[in-house]
């Protein structure tokens, strides 16, 4: 038996304002996770790249172009990256994020895409501004596994990888420790890990992981929408659960928060006995601003790729079975009500800046 792996430190991530790229596939979470980038004031939103996952890659691109135009975030560069995985065929889920990935809503963008390609642009950017940028990733991790493998120093370009994916203690929602995004391009986020452990010996930073078992924390029911409406004074809302997200609320960005979560409120009380839903994105973005949301442990990470139950499996290495570096921070446990509080405000303070 081996002992266990030496723990290493995270680094020390300083407060104030960080320049982010958001690695999306915009369904109705990823929208959230758009509004809160878009509407934190700690946030120089760099560009957004988007990959097919929860929809197609079509669909995702119109999807981050309406969000960000209705935050009041149309400037921001938008590319469109992989539209299925490396090795795979890509699997959707309209039953979860609906036919087009914001459930209920509908958005109609003026802007289009960027001509650099997602790929392009991330290494674009990197490159042009070494340390400075964090990336968050949403979605699958094709995107970033074709930029590592065409710029094996990306990570020692980025100054921080968070990833939405996989599950480590609890259980995964498409086979028992599968969670979604890993599922989806399991071999690319095996090239990312891989990578990740080359580039910590010549001293990139490891990846921070959240899975399932601490995203699922953070969940967002009707009573915090009704606090959002009435922090930005739209006035109290009445009604059951249901009557509050079936109720006009006369705002842009709550009204579409509103249809598109209805539909997630839907999926979940049906797969998961309650009204509300679990808000995976944007919980990962807020740790990304703060660390101190979630606590984490140093280790290596693999993706099983064996077929079967256990197909995409993220599997973390805490004894030092595997003779690799240390890839990645594995998020234990966080403070998903914490996270929610502050995802309130935001929305509340961006409603008030965008009317009708």
């Amino acid at each position: 038996m081996r002992s266990p792996r030496v723990s290493v430190a995270p680094p020390r991530r300083e407060a104030g304002r960080q320049s982010l790229i958001l690695d999306v596939d915009t369904g109705i979470d990823d929208m959230l996770a758009l509004l809160y980038a878009a509407g934190h004031p700690d946030v120089d939103l760099v560009a957004v790249t988007t990959v097919a996952g929860n929809v197609g890659v079509d669909d995702v691109v119109c999807n981050t172009l309406g969000v960000l135009e209705l935050a009041g975030a149309g400037h921001v560069e938008v590319a469109a990256g992989a539209a299925g995985p490396i090795a795979r065929t890509l699997c959707t889920t309209p039953e979860t994020h609906g036919p087009h990935g914001l459930g209920h809503a509908v958005v109609d963008p003026v802007g289009t895409v960027s001509g650099r390609s997602a790929v392009t642009l991330l290494l674009e950017e990197a490159r042009a501004r070494p340390g400075e940028i964090t990336l968050v990733t949403m979605g699958p991790l094709t995107n970033l596994a074709a930029a590592v493998l065409a710029e094996p120093n990306l990570p020692l370009l980025l100054k921080d990888v968070w990833v939405m994916g996989g599950t480590f203690t609890g259980a995964g929602n498409v086979a028992p420790r599968v969670e979604w995004n890993i599922h989806v391009d399991p071999e690319a986020a095996r090239t990312v890990f891989h990578q990740w452990s080359t580039a910590t010996e010549r001293g990139a930073t490891p990846i921070t992981v959240m899975g399932l078992d601490v995203t699922e924390t953070s969940q967002f029911h009707a009573r915090d929408l009704v606090a959002v409406a009435e922090a930005a004074g739209i006035g109290t809302i009445g009604g059951t659960d249901k009557e509050v997200m079936a109720a006009p609320l006369g705002n842009p960005v709550l009204d579409l928060v509103r249809d598109a979560l209805r539909f997630y409120f839907e999926f979940h009380e049906e797969y998961d006995g309650f009204y509300g839903a679990h808000v995976h994105d944007p919980f990962v973005v807020g740790a990304a601003l703060d660390p101190t949301l979630v606590e984490v442990r140093s280790t290596v990470v693999d993706v099983d790729l064996g077929g079967g139950h256990t197909d995409g499996e993220t599997v973390a290495d805490w004894r030092g079975h595997v003779d690799k570096p240390v890839n990645a921070f594995v998020a234990l446990s966080g403070d998903g009500p914490k996270f929610i509080a502050r995802l309130r405000a935001v929305l509340a303070e961006l409603a008030c800046r965008v009317t009708a």
